[in-house]
C-alpha cells in the first residue's frame, strides 16, 4: 500500500471514529438547516436513479473515447460490487435507520449502516478522476452531495455515511489496482 493510501485509510478510520461520536449531532444539525429548497435540492441527489443515470451517462463518455473503454467494465465492478458489499455489512451488523430511531412506527425494511448511496457514488469516483481528472472536483462534489442527501433526510447516521465514502473510495481503488497489475478485464473490450 502506498503511502499516500496509507495516509487516506488512517486518516478516514479516524473520521470514522469521530463521526460515530457525532451521529447524535449531526442529526440535530440537520434538522436546524431543514427547508424545503434543500429539500427539492437533495431530493434530486438521494435518488438512488438519479446516481445510476449520472453512471450510464459516464459510461456512454466512455464508449465515444475509444482509448476509455477498456475502464467501462471495471467501472460498473465497482458499481455493483459496492453495492454487494454495502448489502452483506447491512445485514451483518443491521443497524436501525435515524427514521426508525426516532419514529418507531416506520419500518424501512433495510437496515443503515453502510450508506449504500454514498458507497455506491464513492466507489466510481477513483475511476473518473483517473480518466476525467479535469472534472475531478465535480466528481467529488456530487458523490458528497448523494452521501449527504442521505443523512439530510434522516436515512442514515453521519458514520453510515462516512464509512460508505471511505469503504467505497477504497474499493474503487482496488477495482483500478487490479485492472492496471492484472488487466482481467482485457477480453471485454
Amino acid at each position: 500500500m502506498k503511502n499516500k493510501n496509507k495516509a487516506a485509510f488512517i486518516v478516514g478510520l479516524i473520521l470514522f471514529l469521530i463521526s460515530l461520536a457525532l451521529d447524535k449531532y449531526s442529526a440535530h444539525f440537520v434538522s436546524i438547516i431543514k427547508n424545503p429548497f434543500f429539500d427539492s435540492i437533495f431530493g434530486w441527489f438521494t435518488s438512488f436513479v438519479n446516481v445510476f443515470v449520472i453512471l450510464i451517462f459516464v459510461t456512454t463518455i466512455f464508449l465515444w473515447e475509444e482509448k476509455k473503454r477498456e475502464w467501462i467494465f471495471p467501472l460498473w465492478l465497482s458499481f455493483l460490487f459496492s453495492i454487494a458489499v454495502s448489502f452483506i455489512l447491512k445485514l451483518i451488523i443491521a443497524r436501525p435507520r435515524p427514521t426508525e430511531l426516532l419514529y418507531p412506527v416506520i419500518n424501512t425494511l433495510s437496515f443503515s449502516f453502510p450508506s449504500m448511496h454514498a458507497m455506491v457514488s464513492f466507489a466510481a469516483v477513483p475511476i473518473l478522476i483517473m480518466e476525467f481528472p479535469r472534472l475531478r472536483w465535480f466528481w467529488i462534489a456530487f458523490a458528497f452531495l448523494v452521501a449527504f442527501s442521505r443523512i439530510y433526510f434522516n436515512y442514515h447516521f453521519l458514520s453510515d455515511a462516512v464509512f460508505g465514502v471511505f469503504f467505497g473510495y477504497f474499493i474503487g481503488l482496488l477495482i483500478i489496482f487490479i485492472e492496471k497489475k492484472y488487466r482481467p478485464f482485457k477480453f471485454l473490450m
